[in-house]
């Protein structure tokens, strides 16, 4: 029996060739759409991202205006000047950022929006507080100018009856006082819960932009292997397009650098791609640098921090306050390091608390501290000294399980040295000057010149 078999001579060269040209139409219009996706993504991961800071930016921005107003209305109870009226009338009725703030929120998330909105509402509430507090001083003081707004504000009987000194002295306690902080720290809370929202928020959102920004570059890189195959023939434009791009990419990545957008434009859009990732880590390396700066137990700025912040503040507008907790040494040997690290901890809660969120507290020893209080001239002796009464009236409570603490603290404004080591130094002796007149106090190093000289005299 003869077998009749089939000669198999393999695909010819046109079918290659023309199977070739359909892998590449194919694969271009693959790649084609990959990108197209991709540039899409990247586009919405930026806008969501840009809208993500523009609404924590307006968030910060109310948390600032409500600590404005809360500082113009303090100077103005404890030193009486007009100034300080007008410019927190001019704040709540002319620049209106609270306001601005609400209403840029309107796009943003409806809980965040809600949260700013009832921080708004104790903002409003709490300036019906200070209204008052405002009257009494221009009862007291017998001020004739000033905003039409403080006109329909109607002392109580018992309130009016009051003479100049007590008037101011609850005006002042009003604005200071344990029921003003409370109202505050709501307010607070509910701006930083905005803020937590808005975080939340954007990790949600960036979190499955990026998922998607995966899946993305997978087809790309499957639709690149497809297309090194069909293109295997052109080795010298693969080579001057893709080759060469790659390989200095590579020794970029090496040295840490950004990769030059260059090459074909697939390769241009991966360039892309890394750059901006390149731009996340870099970003994520800077967040890493809080831990460099800051101190462990108290979450305050540590010695580095310190040194950095004395290097770069403007002294002529701030004041140095050097803060010691009174027989610290003695708090820790009654009862032990564990609670004398409680102290520590809750004293840094209450600076943070009394003090603006643009001003400074730094842990530069065991239990010394320093605050720098910024963007403030040399005539704010009187809040300062009203905002230390408030720390030691605070650290004396015990409802914490906390024995009693208090501190003495010198002050220099900026002003009043050559140098940040001159600056240093004139703080230190204030504070020496406090221990000197038995602890539990404060002195202002303009103060303790004035006592030496008379001295020496």
């Amino acid at each position: 029996m003869v077998i009749n078999e089939k000669r198999y001579d393999g695909i010819s060269l046109r079918t290659i060739h023309t199977w070739l040209i359909i892998g590449a139409v194919i694969v271009s219009a693959l790649m084609f759409y990959a990108t197209y996706d991709l540039f899409k993504s990247f586009r919405h991961l930026t806008e969501t991202s840009e809208q993500q800071i523009e609404l924590r930016k307006a968030a910060r921005e109310l948390m600032d205006a409500s600590d404005y107003l809360t500082e113009k209305v303090q100077r103005f109870t404890v030193e009486g000047d007009t100034r300080f009226l007008n410019e927190y009338f001019a704040e709540a009725f002319e620049a209106r950022h609270r306001e601005e703030a609400i209403a840029r929120m309107s796009d943003g998330s409806e809980t965040a929006l809600e949260r700013l909105q009832t921080a708004m509402d104790g903002s409003l509430k709490l300036m019906e507080r200070e209204y008052y507090a405002m009257r009494l001083v221009i009862e007291a003081r017998g001020i004739t100018d000033y905003p039409e707004a403080l006109q329909t504000v109607e002392l109580s009987a018992e309130d009016g009856a009051l003479d100049a000194e007590g008037k101011m002295r609850l005006a002042t306690e009003m604005v200071l006082d344990d029921g003003y902080y409370a109202q505050k720290d709501v307010i607070r809370e509910n701006m930083r819960a905005s803020l937590d929202e808005l975080e939340r928020m954007a990790y949600d959102t960036d979190a499955s932009a990026l998922r998607a920004l995966r899946e993305e570059l997978n087809v790309v890189r499957a639709v690149i292997v497809l297309q090194t195959v069909g293109i295997f023939f052109m080795v010298w434009l693969t080579s001057r397009l893709g080759i060469h791009p790659v390989l200095n990419a590579v020794e970029r990545i090496k040295n840490d650098s950004p990769i030059p957008e260059v090459g074909a434009n697939e390769f241009r859009y991966l360039a892309r791609t890394y750059n901006r990732m390149y731009e996340v880590y870099k970003s994520s390396l800077e967040h890493l640098n809080f831990k460099a700066s800051h101190d462990e137990l108290t979450g305050a700025y540590n010695r580095a921090g310190y040194d950095l912040l004395l290097s770069s503040l403007d002294l002529s507008s701030t004041y140095m306050m050097l803060f010691d907790v009174d027989n610290f040494k003695t708090i820790n040997d009654t009862y032990g390091h564990e609670t004398g690290d409680r102290v520590l901890v809750k004293l840094v809660r209450v600076l943070k608390n009394i003090f603006r969120s643009d001003d400074y507290v730094c842990r530069i020893g065991g239990d010394e501290f320093v605050v720098f209080m910024v963007h403030a001239n040399e005539m704010q002796q009187g809040l300062i000294a009203a905002k230390i009464d408030r720390i030691n009236q605070e650290l004396k409570e015990t409802d914490d399980g906390l024995p009693e603490a208090s501190i003495s603290v010198g002050i220099v404004h900026g002003s009043d040295a050559g140098d940040a080591a001159s600056l240093f130094e004139k703080t230190d002796e204030a504070m020496y000057q406090s221990k000197q007149r038995g602890k539990h106090t404060y002195t202002f190093y303009s103060e303790a010149s004035d006592a030496e000289q008379e001295r020496a005299q």
